[in-house]
């Protein structure tokens, strides 16, 4: 009986379809390995790749030899594999789960706030290693986006700004610097299209379209801005990027075979579920947002920045000042609510949502600065990524994690007994 799943206020996910989204806000899988280029030859100039063009099936990936692979135009790179990741274990016999959480971020701008680099760092100081869900049209100019054909919109379409081109320098270097540090660059796909012709409009062949342009988009990031000067990205993107979230969390039901023929281990655009263990939805993980405690209120809401500011605010994302250290409170408070809820009882994964904005003068970012220096220096407490718990989850006896399923979000379990 899961008496802790209780009564639900579900908060509209919808209403950011009504919210002006500012750059702020915040694959074909397998592209082909370009073998790297002679760094003291001119860079030849090269064709702009289509979005969505299907690519080769490529070899495999030889073990790393230490040098660095330039990739493609010279966008991307190959330089070994990723730095400070963790190495999933399987759990002993009666041992306890780690408490993992996850920081997710929407967008991965770099704006005029700096939030990025705000994050960045202090997951780095915090021991804390988040996901980037990164919008692809965030590294396409303006000037060239109609070089985005968004599903049953016209060409350059979308519903969030394009970033300027300083904004589009500062990401790229945040994309860099997040990845060295341990964190996973997912994807928000590109134009946050919501409601009516959004995600939930889509077909599979649409989203599948949707997710070709916008690793494109970051993998051709050197022809579509003509930054030549600048260094690629650390990283091949086209095996790093095993999931993403739908903007609105909109779509799952057509995404999730766009994503599984693209390879991915995980899908985090689910509208919401209970703080249980994770399971697979076609054979891919899905990792949603959660119901958390609402004290303030009496109710649960979802776990993300946006949803707080729905129910406190409602359409507006500029509220009365009066209160906002009212909501800010309120917002923590919900958050380490989920928190404690687990920490001592299942130990069920925390997936935590947020947007780089300053909605409501910034008391969301605050809560979420708090809720990291709080929980992720406690005992047992792992503050990972959301392709990190896929490991981990791999890592594991499906019997076991077949327990884990059926316990309470609060429910403290006898170890001893239901790891073996």
């Amino acid at each position: 009986m899961r008496t802790a799943r209780g009564a639900v206020v579900l908060l509209a996910v919808g209403v950011v379809a009504s919210l002006t989204l500012t750059t702020g806000d915040s694959f074909s899988r397998g592209r082909p390995n370009a073998a790297a280029p002679d760094p003291t030859a001119p860079e030849a100039e090269p064709e702009p790749e289509p979005a969505g063009t299907p690519a080769p099936t490529p070899t495999p990936t030889p073990t790393w030899d230490g040098k660095v692979h330039v990739l493609g135009d010279g966008s991307t790179s190959y330089t070994g594999p990723q730095p400070k990741q963790p190495t999933p274990e399987k759990l002993k016999p009666g041992e306890k789960p780690p408490q993992f959480v996850v920081f997710s971020w929407d967008g991965g701008l770099e704006g005029d706030d700096h939030l990025f680099s705000r994050f960045r760092k202090l997951g780095a100081e915090n021991n804390a290693q988040m996901t980037y869900f990164l919008s692809g049209i965030y590294t396409l100019p303006k000037s060239k986006r109609t070089l985005y054909h968004p599903p049953q919109h016209d060409p350059g379409a979308a519903s969030i700004d394009y970033a300027t081109d300083a904004h589009i320098k500062d990401t790229l270097e945040q994309l860099r610097l997040a990845w060295l540090d341990g964190n996973e660059i997912g994807t928000h796909f590109n134009g946050h299209f919501c409601g009516k012709k959004g995600g939930d409009d889509w077909s599979a062949e649409e989203w599948k379209s949707e997710l070709d342009q916008a690793v494109s988009f970051v993998t051709n990031w050197k022809t579509n801005t003509g930054y030549k000067d600048l260094p690629p990205l650390p990283f091949d993107y086209t095996k790093e990027l095993v999931g993403g979230r739908a903007p609105c969390l909109e779509g799952q039901k057509n995404l999730l075979p766009a994503e599984k023929a693209a390879g991915f281990r995980y899908d985090a655009s689910s509208p919401g579920e209970f703080q249980v263990w994770p399971s697979k939805k076609d054979g891919i993980w899905n990792f949603p947002l959660q119901l958390l405690p609402f004290p303030a209120k009496g109710s649960q809401g979802l776990s993300m920045d946006f949803n707080f500011l729905a129910g406190q605010s409602g359409n507006t994302s500029k509220g009365d000042p009066k209160k906002f250290d009212e909501w800010e409170k309120e917002t923590k408070e919900s958050y380490l609510a989920g928190f404690e809820r687990v920490y001592n009882g299942s130990r069920a994964p925390l997936f935590i949502g947020n947007h780089f904005e300053d909605w409501n003068g910034g008391i969301y970012m605050q809560a979420i600065e708090d809720v990291v220096k709080d929980v992720c220096h406690r005992d047992g407490v792992r503050c990972v990524t959301f392709r990190q718990v896929a490991d981990w989850l791999d890592t594991q006896d499906p019997k076991v994690l077949d327990k884990l399923r059926q316990l309470d979000p609060g429910q403290p379990a006898d170890w001893s007994r239901l790891v073996k």
